[in-house]
């Protein structure tokens, strides 16, 4: 059978009507660009996000269709509402006023509501970004192993790789294959170490390149986030990809963030770019829990010596700068990039060791902050 085109896609999907109920979703510019991997189709549809709720049917309809044509093992289907992506969408007109009503609303008539909260993920207590400011610094072994410290204190924790064009997860944590579905559309997170495990590399094949546009990302992150059967979780630690784009600003916009650590190494180059994630989660009022120095120094396997490759101290420095807590130093050890590579992370492959220790302390050092702040709704970001 030959595979599935996007030309085939798009005629499906002109069969689910619109809001407007005259027309389709692909006559109204509603369906974001499609993506097929593996006889997976993953698509996103943009709605005004006041109407994301009501028009979850048609989602579903969407969705239904498309896993109905043949050659299709199943689809990701998500609701965005980016500005930008496709064209306005009709809505019926508001109902008119009653004639000769007056213009000042009655004093008992309902207040117009306030703007409703981020969702969060069913069964997560709280959502912890790790993030920096470039690659290169150890950002996602950082994340796994401040999983597993969180994990070895004693929480329940899981971990989403929202790294769409670069998932690292499956090899770190040593999980292949891929995930199972709850009646078709729930995905069971992966597990491995105890931790509850999700990424777009457990949907698609390694070597795949993921050109997508902002609002796939964007479709494809919430799906990953919301209609994954997480379970009952104390933490889900996100490791985020490197910089401050489309996944930053989709957490930051859709999802009641508990707080985000920076990670970085000690010499110049990487601290400024440190300071532009810091920077960006300030402004969209999301805590900065702080700083990890990774890399911080070297430890010669042979002789046991210290050397300051990177230089030393300059996240602390920054950290105080900035005034936002310093979490500490991971240095950098042969045993970190062998596990790393080998997927056994050195946290759960070596528990009592003194790298082992660090990251513990750095896990206990982010949920007393965590455990002692109420979480907050991420404020709205408008796309100009």
């Amino acid at each position: 059978m030959a595979d599935i085109t996007k030309e085939q896609v798009l005629e499906t999907l002109k069969t689910v009507r619109g809001p407007d109920l005259e027309h389709n979703i692909v006559e109204l510019g509603m369906v974001s660009d499609v993506f097929i991997s593996d006889g997976k189709v993953y698509f996103s549809i943009t709605v005004p996000a006041e109407r994301a709720k009501d028009l979850e049917p048609m989602r579903l309809a969407a969705e239904r269709v498309i896993k109905d044509m043949p050659g299709v093992k199943g689809a990701l289907v998500a609701l965005t509402a980016d500005k930008k992506a496709g064209a306005p969408v009709p809505l019926p007109a508001p109902a008119q006023a009653a004639p000769h009503s007056h213009s000042h609303p009655h004093p008992h008539a309902p207040q117009q509501p306030p703007r409703a909260a981020k969702i969060g993920v069913p069964g997560v207590k709280a959502i912890i970004a790790v993030a920096s400011g470039k690659g290169g610094v150890g950002k996602s072994t950082t994340a796994v192993n401040l999983a597993l410290g969180l994990l070895a204190n004693g929480l329940r924790v899981g971990i989403l790789d929202a790294d769409i064009y670069g998932p690292s997860m499956p090899r770190l944590l040593k999980i292949s294959g891929r995930p199972t579905q709850i009646d078709g559309r729930i995905i069971n997170p992966m597990e491995n170490y105890g931790l509850k495990v999700m990424s777009m590399g457990f949907l698609v094949e390694e070597e795949t390149a993921m050109i997508w546009r902002g609002p796939m990302v964007q479709s494809a992150l919430l799906q990953m986030l919301r209609e994954v059967a997480w379970g009952e979780l104390d933490v889900l630690v996100v490791d985020m990809p490197p910089g401050t784009g489309d996944v930053q600003l989709t957490m930051a916009q859709q999802v009641p963030l508990a707080g985000a650590v920076i990670v970085s190494t000690p010499q110049d180059l990487a601290l400024i770019d440190a300071r532009k994630g810091l920077n960006m989660f300030r402004k969209v009022e999301v805590p900065v829990l702080g700083i990890v120095e990774n890399m911080s120094y070297f430890i010669a396997p042979d002789t046991g010596a210290r050397y300051d490759i990177f230089g030393h101290g300059g996240a602390r420095k920054e950290a105080e700068r900035i005034g936002v807590p310093f979490l500490g130093e991971v240095p950098l050890t042969m045993g970190i990039r062998e596990t790393s590579d080998a997927g056994t992370p050195l946290v759960a492959a070596e528990p009592n060791g003194v790298v082992a220790n660090i990251y513990r302390e750095i896990a206990a050092n982010v949920w007393k902050q965590v455990a002692g702040a109420p979480q907050r709704a991420a404020p709205s970001i408008v796309f100009e």
